[in-house]
């Protein structure tokens, strides 16, 4: 993508074309973020399916392998912007430490809400001379409420109080700072001069994940990102982000992908090619 922002609408005729066609899996250099308005679709990312029903936002950030399967009612608004556009957005950070970033939508007036503003950002876009500030602060707003949405639409934020949401971002900025150490939950709760427990509870309460989950997932992002970006052996990854043996970090990735992490280079690289 040569521009810094692309939007389109996924009408009817749109998606009747990308069911008429074959593709496999891509890449891409850029930040995807689809607004399902109607309809459902299958998302494989990183040889995983999952199913999403409408209404809800699908972020994909850079580099990761997916592929997109629509039914027949599907629509909706697909953004694609580079990450520099706007660097600080909440889902480019949360998805370090998050495979996928599904957030579901209410119905009723709040979808309404996003469709409207998906339009002005679109009738912005069509514009003879296109304003990109004017854009960047209408995407970042769109980014805002879809992040208000999930912490609307999630029962265990919902209970937690301010300090804890603080507390969870305090401790995924920690953990992108370590997450290549053999460091286990001990490590953070004292970063944070706190229990053990009552972490885990915060990161339950925050997105339902242990900490130790939580952990796991970002290495495991990581060595996706390694397996594909560089020539490292798989031993050497291993390594780098804190696993003394390789036939540990194997099981751990397989657990995790139901795929070796050789496996996972070879079929990523035929991908590309």
């Amino acid at each position: 993508m040569d521009k810094p922002f692309h939007i389109f609408e996924l009408t009817r005729e749109l998606v009747e074309d990308i069911r008429s066609r074959t593709y496999d899996s891509h890449f891409h250099e850029f930040e995807e973020l689809i607004i399902i308005t109607q309809g459902s679709l299958e998302h494989f990312i990183d040889f995983k399916k999952e199913s999403l029903e409408a209404p809800v936002a699908c972020y994909v950030s850079m580099g990761k392998m997916h592929k997109l399967v629509p039914d027949h009612n599907l629509r909706g608004w697909v953004i694609n912007y580079k990450t520099a556009f706007i660097p600080d957005s909440k889902l480019s950070f949360y998805s370090n430490f998050f495979t996928s970033t599904n957030i579901p939508l209410s119905k009723g007036s709040c979808i309404n809400r996003f469709i409207n503003l998906c339009q002005i950002i679109n009738g912005e876009y069509n514009q003879e001379l296109v304003d990109h500030t004017t854009i960047r602060y209408l995407l970042s707003g769109l980014v805002a409420m879809i992040d208000a949405e999930r912490k609307r639409n999630s029962p265990a934020e919902n209970v937690a109080k301010a300090s804890q949401v603080v507390t969870f971002n305090n401790f995924l900025k920690i953990l992108e700072e370590n997450y290549h150490r053999n460091e286990g939950v001990s490590f953070y709760a004292n970063k944070l001069n706190m229990s053990e427990r009552n972490l885990n509870i915060v990161c339950q309460n925050n997105f339902r994940k242990s900490v130790s989950e939580i952990i796991e997932t970002r290495k495991l992002i990581e060595a996706k990102r390694m397996l594909l970006y560089t020539d490292k052996t798989v031993s050497e990854i291993g390594y780098d982000l804190g696993y003394n043996e390789k036939s540990y970090f194997t099981r751990v990735f397989h657990a995790k992908m139901e795929i070796t992490p050789s496996r996972f280079r070879e079929m990523t690289k035929s991908i590309i090619s």
